[in-house]
């Protein structure tokens, strides 16, 4: 799922706040309705005043614009419900979360954003759980309707030769990236003594003396469940860790705790809340061993003797990566980092984890790193990497011999707005819709008034 602009959020919700004070005691008024659902001029008003605040272009009226918009987003709610469409509440109470905690760090404490907001954190938190579950639950009926969208080389082609030059888009510089990492050797000591705290918390949740829920929130590693008691929200095998779906379907009694999970990200115990299908739904507690100082130290000083050997000539980069590298992503591909954004071997410096850009950034092609201590971008442990520039783009007009990839989105993104477009006008053919009279004079995008 995409993150939503925090900057928006502040914005919607402080003049959905304003808009709510200064309009308490005034009687709404109805300006569409769209099925059942009515679009209110207050609606309109406040996602007015948010775009003005955001200084955002609005190609056209805005009293027409911002409803039709607006009616548009029914429709798609409309649909979701129509499909089920089932939004985890574990993951929007997480950007909930993320979003309060935002809001604190800017504002200062949890008094100052209820007084900006003009109201109670309780209410807050539901407005934003309101807005975030349905921005979620329109992706997520545009997804399905575009799931399908496939671009060969030869539609690829005739597309690009559609688009004036003046209109190709700008690409920024980008880089290809070699990487070679190791992950620091972890004592014995210290993996017995996780595994030692996992069967104890498994033994008083089964004795009945503690919750499982109450456990994670104590003791989990995992921040994005810890504080839903583990929860983990229905998951279809192919998203879990292989390890952590093996041992999770093999579970059917919600009252028994599986025996230690050993996966990439550490070491889990899980609890079986609910099947349906293909997908469950589990909590689990997470344990991450630590990792010493001079664990690091032992495997800086590995991976220099390696970077050595490449520089001395014993041994090639893509030798090292192939034998050493315990990157699974590269370490096949001759270290080449692999950008899961785009499924391709570029990256622009924003995409690249952090450490890796700040180096990168000031090398040469054919440069090679220093060892460094940088955080797994999934795992978030500590491990220890090399990386080689191998090549630069500078920014430049898109071509489709060297921006094949640009391309393909494009005209993918193309052809989804198209099918979208097309559900759009489908959609609304079939749905009853009434603007008020005094809204009816504008050009729409959709033929809404029905002749």
């Amino acid at each position: 799922m995409k993150k939503f602009h925090f900057f928006a959020l502040v914005c919607m919700l402080a003049m959905s706040a304003l808009s709510a004070v200064a309009q308490s005691n005034v009687a709404e008024e109805v300006a569409w309705v769209v099925g059942d659902e009515p679009i209110f001029k207050s609606d309109i008003e406040e996602q007015y005043l948010q775009l003005q605040y955001e200084r955002q272009h609005i190609d056209g009226n805005p009293y027409c614009v911002i409803p039709e918009q607006m009616a548009i987003d029914k429709l798609f709610l409309h649909q979701a419900r129509i499909d089920t469409v089932e939004i985890q509440n574990s993951m929007v109470m997480h950007e909930v979360d993320s979003r309060i905690n935002y809001f604190i760090a800017n504002l200062g404490s949890k008094e100052k954003v209820e007084e900006y907001f003009h109201k109670p954190m309780a209410q807050l938190r539901e407005k934003l759980a309101d807005m975030i579950r349905d921005q979620y639950s329109i992706q997520q009926v545009q997804s399905d309707l575009t799931k399908k969208v496939k671009a060969t080389p030869s539609e690829v082609q005739k597309y690009y030769q559609t688009i004036p030059q003046d209109s190709l888009p700008y690409v920024p510089r980008q880089v290809e990236v070699q990487i070679i990492t190791i992950n620091p050797v972890i004592p014995q000591q210290e993996i017995d003594e996780v595994k030692s705290r996992l069967r104890d918390y498994a033994q008083r949740i089964t004795n009945g003396e503690s919750e499982f829920s109450t456990m994670a929130i104590l003791y989990s590693e995992d921040p994005g469940t810890a504080v839903y008691g583990g929860e983990t929200g229905f998951q279809s095998k192919s998203v879990l860790l292989p390890e952590y779906a093996t041992a999770a379907f093999n579970l059917n009694d919600p009252k028994k705790v599986s025996n230690i999970v050993e996966t990439d990200d550490g070491y889990h115990i899980i609890q079986l809340i609910e099947k349906r299908g293909d997908r469950i739904n589990t909590r689990h507690i997470l344990l991450r061993p630590k990792v010493s100082d001079k664990d690091l130290t032992d495997a800086i000083n590995r991976l220099d003797t390696v970077r050595n050997d490449i520089q001395n000539g014993k041994i090639t980069f893509e030798q090292a990566a192939l034998y050493i590298s315990q990157d699974k992503d590269s370490r096949n591909n001759n270290g080449i980092m692999l950008n899961e954004k785009t499924h391709s071997n570029r990256f622009e410096m924003a995409d690249l984890p952090n450490e890796v850009g700040k180096l990168i950034d000031k090398m040469q092609e054919g440069d090679l790193s220093e060892p460094f201590v940088m955080k797994n971008p999934r795992t978030q442990r500590d491990q220890v990497a090399i990386v080689r520039l191998q090549k630069r783009i500078e920014g430049h007009k898109a071509d489709l011999a060297d921006d094949f990839q640009t391309m393909k989105a494009m005209y993918e993104n193309h052809k989804k707005a198209q099918i979208i477009d097309d559900w759009v006008k489908e959609k609304q053919k079939n749905t009853y819709v009434y603007i008020e009279e005094n809204w009816r004079n504008c050009e729409f995008r959709y033929p809404w008034i029905k002749k």
